[in-house]
């Protein structure tokens, strides 16, 4: 059982819900207006084996990725640096966000299929997007650099305008004309 503290910050792309446990940031959740919220903390702390959730928001566990998220989309921050809790994944999984965490930098993409031969299973490409749509730490593990190979954005669990949004920050794809 492990206790975490977990918050909400306004960001480039909407509310994130942020959580860390002692080990490190352990999850951010899209889109973190009071339904979501709600739920997504409930089911962080059936996951780590919490019974009963606590408002925890003081005890500085945040302060630094609050800080290097806010750099990040200000443009300040291509790296965040930070100490990661890996306990919501595993297997598979996670050997693929390692290897997407580890190879794929700020500005540039991925293709499914290339990250499933990095990752050791050549031919997984559908393993490899159920791999990103199961990532606890989206941003901070980019699952937003992964792409499709005939260049199609493919899908993201913040909704393809969120990962079209970050894409244009990282100056992969044009800014919006509107």
């Amino acid at each position: 059982m492990k206790s975490f503290e977990w918050t909400v910050v306004d960001s480039g792309i909407g509310p994130l819900l942020l959580a860390a446990t002692e080990d490190g940031l352990v999850s951010i959740a899209f889109h973190a207006r009071e339904p979501v919220r709600a739920g997504a903390v409930g089911r962080l702390a059936e996951r780590l084996g919490r019974r009963g959730v606590e408002d925890v928001r003081g005890s500085g566990l945040l302060a630094e990725p609050i800080r290097r998220l806010a750099e990040y989309f200000t443009g300040r921050r291509s790296e965040f640096g930070l100490p990661l809790d890996w306990s919501l994944t595993s297997g598979f999984n996670r050997r693929v966000l390692h290897e997407l965490a580890e190879t794929v930098p700020y500005g540039t993409v991925v293709g499914y299929g290339e990250l499933a031969e990095r990752a050791g299973r050549p031919g997984a490409a559908q393993a490899v997007g159920a791999a990103m749509g199961s990532n606890p730490l989206p941003l901070v593990v980019p699952c937003h650099r992964v792409v499709e190979s005939d260049g199609g954005l493919g899908g993201f669990g913040g909704g393809l305008e969120t990962k079209r949004k970050l894409l244009a920050l990282e100056g992969v794809l044009p800014q919006p004309l509107f």
